[in-house]
């Protein structure tokens, strides 16, 4: 049964018709009120329940599709898909953005080590002699729905990492409760396709899209504590940004 929209339309705001529908559907979405796999009605039955004509729902509609919010399905019409985390670029952990939004993520350890870095890693982290690091990979998953693959490397003279810290709590919120004050980050953000074993582990198909973070976290007395390349499913996962002017 398709679901009825109950957006309220200002005709005499400065904002564009078909933005208001976008900033509706999408709020319904976000609230819960449009959940994962419902269906709406047709674009003209849509315009005529918002009074707007139909170019104005198809470009809304068009919108809500390239954001990856809708899906249109042959033979089955419009649909919402599973929601995005989205996630603003700020100095925190995925663990903790995903607990501040209400959701349970778990996590997989897949592997750790304790011993000497790798020459690039030292050099990425100017390691001192002497000083080595925890290299593991996890899996971080939402509602049972794998999210993210998360290979990590962090200097191992600021605090003790353990397998079973790692699946219980977030990295950054470890470090912090050690007593490190992050101050900065430098971070990349890109795309990838997923090879064979991210594939099966993210469980899409092999060549789906991924989003991709490479990040160095500075603290405040100017040591790089930890370096990380993470690779995120596309179709569940977004970075926001503000830009400024300068």
């Amino acid at each position: 049964m398709a679901t009825a929209l109950n957006i309220p339309i200002d005709r005499s705001s400065p904002v564009p018709l078909y933005h208001q529908v976008v900033q509706g559907i999408e709020g319904m979405i976000r609230s819960g009120a449009l959940e994962p796999g419902s269906k709406l009605e047709n674009e003209i039955e849509l315009a005529a329940q918002l009074n707007l004509s139909r170019p104005t729902m198809r470009k809304a509609m068009d919108e809500l599709v390239r954001a990856g919010l809708l899906v249109r399905k042959r033979g089955v019409g419009t649909q919402v898909v599973a929601s995005q985390v989205r996630r603003h670029l700020e100095l925190s952990s995925l663990f903790d953005d995903l607990a501040r939004g209400g959701k349970a993520p778990a996590t997989r350890v897949l592997s750790f080590r304790h011993g000497p870095a790798e020459p690039e890693i030292a050099e990425t982290l100017q390691l001192p002699p002497g000083v080595g690091v925890y290299h593991f990979t996890r899996l971080r998953s939402v509602d049972e729905k794998p999210l993210a693959l998360m290979e990590n490397w962090v200097r191992d003279d600021v605090a003790e990492l353990t397998e079973v810290g790692l699946r219980e709590h977030g990295m950054y919120q470890i470090l912090r409760d050690a007593g490190v004050n992050f101050r900065l980050a430098n971070q990349r953000i890109g795309a990838a396709v997923a090879d064979a074993d991210q594939a099966e582990l993210l469980e899409v198909a092999a060549g789906s899209a991924l989003v991709t973070m490479e990040r160095t976290a500075v603290d405040d007395t100017g040591r790089s504590v930890e370096t990380g390349r993470h690779a995120y499913r596309a179709d569940s996962y977004s970075f926001e940004m503000t830009l400024v002017q300068r």
